[in-house]
């Protein structure tokens, strides 16, 4: 069989003959889908130790430890653990020095007749590249996108089987397993926002860059991941919570840009509907902002991250080149308030009726998008070099057969000034910036923030010398 394009059943049945794997499959709330892939092909006894499914919550708990969310990282990461742990315990002094042992786990959740909603759900396996060669562990997160339950049972039973293949017979490649994971889907069915990969056969690999990986390839339109570097899906981070989410290319972040959030967050904080709750924030970077040509750096984007992890501030990446769709994913995970601080310039952009030729309703049908109930933009002035005059919400020029229009957005504080900024800092540009630092003169390090700087100047970013 030709590796390159096996389908479900191929794939299934490779790993059935494959007599050196075998393990187990833990499959709550789709049916065992997964699994039955195994057995439909023929030669399960090569693969299967157990399937179980332990759909009583009463009964799940006593297997597998109480648990808030049934459909969660942490219920799988508990399943994963148990029938691993046990199957080695079971299985590795009889069998263990000439077989890769694994266990598989799913939890997910589907519609129903009490639950009408797009499914989604956790997909795990622990594995042995070889036997008895200490376990590695890929963990992903899906979307369901399918409208009926039958074809939600199926999309999770082809993940599952691709997911079980590739980390076998791909693990050496991170970058092609994840490409292989929607090998029998489309993006109209599923997306996988989030992967997560451990042990030794994965010791040289970043999530930051997997996580790219999945925008990059395809799988989902945004990927998050913390300061820290873990991967996270949008819920585990933004749910009920409010949410100030700052885009740029951050090649570096500099003085104004920061200036331009804090003084951004402290106006959000005022907002009444947030109540004093501290909001979630974010820094978005867009493939688009990644690009140089058609290619992406991924060295680069490293950089640009390392120096944003300074900030400890977690990192959104994303396919996502106009607002309003930015704010229809991050509505997806909170109807709490969305707040977006932005340059002056970025503001025209929004209002420039050229760039929205594709939409029916065009520049209206936009902002109706962007400035739904609940977002606010907190824009930074802009510095006129020429003039030498800061540029507000107040002195912008706007289009003749816009005036109304903008006034409306103002006047309804849909969009607010960014107060108490440091004029100071109006002039200087991330251009600039690189500028000096490649030319070697010191004076870039007080356009950046001090931290920012430490980070820079350790690791020689940017080109620095």
């Amino acid at each position: 069989m030709n590796e390159e394009r096996l389908n479900t059943d191929q794939k299934a049945l490779q790993i059935n003959l494959d007599r050196a794997k075998y393990g187990t499959f833990a499959e709550i709330g789709a049916g065992q889908e997964v699994a039955r892939w195994f057995f439909r092909v023929g030669g399960a006894a090569g693969t299967v130790a157990k399937t179980i499914s332990a759909y009583d919550m009463t009964v799940s708990d006593a297997i597998y430890g109480s648990a808030d969310r049934y459909v969660s990282r942490q219920r799988l990461q508990a399943m994963i653990n148990y029938e691993y742990d046990l199957l080695i315990q079971r299985l590795d002094q009889p069998r263990g020095d000439k077989t890769a042992f694994f266990s598989f786990a799913n939890t997910v959740a589907t519609r129903s007749f009490t639950r009408n909603e797009e499914g989604h759900g956790w997909l795990g396996i622990r594995f042995q590249a070889q036997p008895r060669q200490r376990p590695c562990e890929i963990i992903i997160h899906v979307r369901l996108l399918d409208a009926e339950t039958v074809r939600e049972q199926e999309a999770i039973g082809i993940v599952g089987v691709n997911l079980i293949h590739a980390a076998y017979y791909r693990h050496t490649s991170p970058v092609n397993l994840i490409g292989s994971l929607m090998e029998g889907l489309t993006r109209q069915r599923i997306e996988v926002d989030m992967i997560r990969f451990s042990g030794p056969a994965f010791a040289g690999v970043d999530n930051r860059l997997m996580a790219l990986q999945l925008v990059e390839q395809g799988l989902t339109d945004a990927a998050m991941f913390t300061a820290e570097g873990e991967s996270v899906i949008p819920s585990e981070m933004l749910y009920k919570k409010p949410v100030l989410v700052e885009r740029g290319g951050f090649r570096p972040l500099t003085n104004p840009m920061l200036d331009m959030l804090d003084r951004a967050h402290d106006q959000f904080m005022q907002e009444k509907a947030l109540a004093g709750e501290t909001p979630v924030t974010l820094m978005e970077m867009t493939l688009r902002q990644l690009q140089v040509g058609d290619v992406i750096d991924h060295g680069d984007f490293l950089d640009r991250v390392d120096m944003l992890g300074a900030l400890k501030k977690p990192v959104l990446i994303s396919n996502f080149r106009r607002y309003h769709r930015l704010v229809h994913y991050l509505s997806r995970h909170t109807q709490k308030m969305i707040g977006l601080p932005l340059g002056l310039a970025r503001l025209r952009d929004i209002l420039d009726e050229k760039f929205y030729t594709d939409l029916d309703g065009g520049l209206l049908e936009s902002l109706g998008q962007l400035l739904r109930s609940g977002v606010k933009l907190y824009v930074y002035p802009w510095l006129n070099r020429e003039t030498g005059k800061i540029v507000t919400l107040d002195t912008m020029e706007v289009a003749p057969n816009l005036r109304h229009l903008y006034a409306h957005l103002v006047e309804n504080h849909f969009i607010e000034d960014i107060r108490n900024f440091n004029a100071e800092y109006l002039a200087i540009t991330t251009t600039g910036v690189i500028e000096k630092l490649q030319a070697g003169d010191a004076i870039w390090e007080s356009q950046v923030p001090g931290s920012v700087a430490e980070v820079i100047k350790a690791k020689k970013l940017f080109g620095g010398r």
